[in-house]
């Protein structure tokens, strides 16, 4: 990546450090007023978008869906469950063990985007109550799209998940996918 880096994040109640969009400064067409920020158009976003977690059930964005590779549904309420590593040589999940138990509130999405993006992990449904995807529940990805790369987790609604020191390498070896580091 080029230049420096914008970081637009969007913010949801529970959230303490939602997701955001990394992009190349100056890609966009249009401009944020209140933050000053450009704002890149749906072809400037397939060449040069990075991505982490932003709050799917947020955006309404038609193009946001077709970005991640699938949109949020629904979720059960926040407790422990176990997210099933299945993909140990991305930089995100490499660390983890094949089994990560977690507190979190489990995503499920309209459907599962496996087959359009890499699932580094998944999750084991009968390992919290609420589930509403069966099998094949995926929860963190990755993808090239156009010239850029996307890399989407469902974990971290709650601050203490920002004191796991699992949790913040899995974000930093997203990010650092991502941004091509």
């Amino acid at each position: 990546m080029t230049g420096p880096v914008v970081v637009m994040a969007f913010a949801a109640a529970a959230f303490l450090a939602v997701g955001v969009f990394i992009a190349e400064a100056g890609a966009g067409t249009g401009a944020d007023s209140s933050a000053s920020v450009a704002v890149p158009s749906r072809a400037e976003l397939d060449a040069r978008v990075r991505a982490l977690q932003v709050a799917p059930e947020l955006v309404d964005w038609p193009y946001y869906g077709e970005l991640l590779g699938a949109r949020f549904d629904r979720h059960p309420e926040y407790q422990p469950g176990k997210a099933v590593v299945e993909d140990r040589g991305h930089p995100a999940t490499g660390h983890l063990p094949p089994v990560w138990e977690f507190t979190d509130e489990w995503y499920d999405f309209r459907t599962s985007p496996r087959g359009a993006v890499r699932v580094l992990a998944s999750a084991d449904e009968s390992s919290y109550e609420g589930g509403g995807m069966g099998r094949d529940h995926p929860l963190v990805w990755c993808r090239e799209k156009g010239a850029g790369r996307v890399f989407y987790t469902a974990l971290g609604h709650a601050s203490e998940a920002f004191e796991d020191p699992d949790f913040r390498a899995h974000l930093l070896g997203g990010i650092s996918w991502a941004a091509n580091r």
